[in-house]
């Protein structure tokens, strides 16, 4: 259910409404609105009993039934769209916003393999206007044997990375357990595509308060991915970005089916921002670039793509990085399909796009 506050409630009037619901045994979720705070009501598992006594009380204009499954990420429950900010919590030069008008780009390797390649590429990403750095320093790989990342030192360089450039940085959390020494070098943490449905790592990341970056399962809904960042938000966190980064189909002449269909949908049923990341869906450097300009066409409120300068040495996923030039002409490309739908590209302070001929 949802408590809509009349425009003039004051603050105290806000505060005996959440009170009366915690009364109730119910848990109270204000959210701050242009023009009304909203209150949201979790923890019913069907009416909400003497709600007539919370309808009562000074401020309250009306209660409105809540009809989806997913409650706090519904844009039932909050009617502005959410905007994330990355960075700030580890001091960021430049912090990031994910969500609102402008299309924000994060790039990266997908695995952090050394010093040398990590700020290379970040420099390379920051100059062509990403406004996040990406990379893996814990790797969920379908083979045993094959490379599983740095581990902590692949931490401590992507945070050597985020001083020497500024940019804010996301990385793959995969368990509870290695979530404090993430959380001590990453701005934002990713749920990757296999622990979408880890309920435990869910929570664990709802209740750590740092921004997520939640992708959505191989074989996941869009339903599945909307109750994931419930289980997420339920927990007190609400800076939850989604992320499409495509599902398997019958189709398998690509990697994966990349969903552009879930972008708008997902902006109709959800206020939280949503992400499109065609580097997984696609599998091949050659067709990122199509995909991405598809992506943002489709309003996505950003891209995270995969950058190495030498791809064919790459350790993980090298056949599906864009070089540095390549990232830059897609970056002039997105800019100009951006402005077309009236949304700017959204960059690193006192930066101006590098033209893909300055490479």
């Amino acid at each position: 259910m949802l408590i809509v506050m009349e425009a003039h409630a004051t603050a105290e009037q806000i505060d005996q409404v959440c009170r009366a619901v915690a009364e109730l045994g119910y848990t109270a979720h204000a959210m701050p609105g242009p023009t009304r705070t909203a209150i949201g009501i979790t923890g019913n598992n069907g009416p909400i009993g003497d709600a007539d006594r919370i309808e009562r009380l000074p401020g309250v204009r009306e209660l409105i039934s809540v009809t989806a499954p997913y409650k706090l990420v519904s844009r039932e429950f909050r009617e502005a769209d959410t905007l994330v900010q990355i960075g700030s919590e580890l001091g960021a030069a430049q912090p990031a916003t994910l969500g609102g008008a402008a299309v924000a780009i994060i790039a990266g390797p997908c695995t952090v393999e050394s010093r040398e390649q990590v700020l290379a590429v970040a420099h390379a990403v920051k100059d062509a206007g990403a406004v996040m750095l990406r990379g893996g320093a814990y790797k969920p790989r379908t083979s045993p044997y094959a490379f599983q990342g740095l581990g902590f030192e692949g931490l401590r360089l992507l945070a050597e990375a985020r001083d020497a450039t500024g940019l804010p940085v996301v990385t793959e959390i995969m368990d509870a357990e290695t979530l404090p020494m993430v959380l001590s070098c990453a701005d934002m943490l990713q749920i990757g595509a296999r622990n979408m449905q880890n309920y435990p790592l869910l929570k664990a990341v709802g209740r750590s308060g740092r921004p997520v970056l939640l992708k959505r399962g191989f074989a996941a809904t869009v339903k599945d991915l909307l109750l994931a960042a419930e289980y997420i938000m339920s927990e007190g966190n609400p800076n939850v970005v989604l992320c499409e980064r495509g599902i398997r189909t019958f189709d398998d002449s690509a990697r994966f089916t990349l969903d552009l269909h879930a972008v708008p949908l997902i902006k109709q049923l959800s206020h939280l921002p949503i992400i499109v990341d065609p580097s997984h869906a696609s599998g091949r450097a050659d067709r990122v670039v199509p995909l991405a300009r598809a992506a943002v066409a489709a309003g996505a409120d950003g891209l995270i793509v995969e950058v190495h300068h030498a791809p064919a040495f790459a350790a993980c996923d090298g056949e599906q990085a864009l070089t540095p030039p390549s990232f830059a002409a897609m970056m002039a490309q997105v800019e100009r399909i951006a402005a077309a739908i009236d949304r700017p590209l959204a960059q690193p302070a006192n930066l101006t796009l590098a033209s893909p001929s300055a490479w």
